[in-house]
């Protein structure tokens, strides 16, 4: 599934918007990575692709279809985020936790079948957290909360998967390993993966489409692009 954006303005309170006249295409199959200094909207734009956070003008694009008519549970099922914070959950067990990535498919009381607990049991395996199914959440690290948590929207079965610096708690071969784990979800599953990060090295060896966030825009570039933002960040 492919997401457009096109004429778009997003920003915290109506009327100021951090970025405007955004025109971009994310493609399903690729992996597409945002970089920039804190600030200038990364975590803005995600989180209203998700929906999360309504746009200032301008549109989001699902597929051909416009975000704004879709219901909750339309958008549920299209497209599911991981943000950097951690969740203010306790006394769930991570594979509990993974499994409310089921809940847009199990109805109202949230019974999952031998079918979603399936799906849970392989969200952890690809997201390298089936050792902590019996954890408490609230017991887990920074690290392997972030884990966790993108189990839970690997069990949410989404043509989309948003992430804001889904490797900022991650040790160098943990951040390597997720990176991989993303690349290979948008390649052999076709899924469309947005991911907003600091790791410009890895960003550089992994992604298949570059995009940098200045104030007030957002725009593709290229590897020797990272490599000048790079070199100016450094002066």
């Amino acid at each position: 599934m492919d997401i457009r954006l096109e004429n778009l303005s997003i920003g915290y309170n109506k009327g100021k918007a951090v970025a405007t006249d955004i025109n971009i295409g994310f493609r399903g199959g690729d992996l597409s990575c945002i970089i920039g200094k804190n600030g200038t909207g990364k975590s803005t734009l995600l989180k209203t692709i998700s929906g999360f956070l309504p746009t200032e003008q301008g549109t989001v694009l699902f597929g051909d279809k416009d975000s704004a008519t879709m219901t909750r549970h339309e958008r549920s099922i299209a497209v599911s985020i991981v943000l950097t914070g951690a969740p203010d959950i306790r006394n769930f067990t991570v594979r509990e936790m993974v499994g409310m990535g089921r809940s847009p498919y199990t109805g109202f009381f949230g019974t999952l079948t031998p079918a979603d607990k399936q799906v849970v049991d392989e969200s952890m395996s690809m997201a390298g957290v089936t050792p902590l199914a019996d954890r408490k959440t609230h017991t887990l690290s920074d690290g392997e909360r972030q884990k966790v948590m993108i189990a839970r929207a690997l069990a949410q079965q989404t043509p989309a998967i948003l992430l804001d610096e889904p490797t900022a708690f991650l040790d160098y071969p943990s951040k390597v390993d997720l990176i991989r784990l993303l690349g290979r979800l948008a390649h052999e599953q076709q899924k469309t993966i947005i991911m907003s990060t600091h790791d410009l090295a890895l960003t550089v060896r992994f992604a298949d489409r570059l995009f940098l966030m200045s104030p007030g825009s957002l725009n593709p570039v290229n590897a020797d692009d990272v490599k000048a933002y790079i070199a100016s960040c450094q002066q």
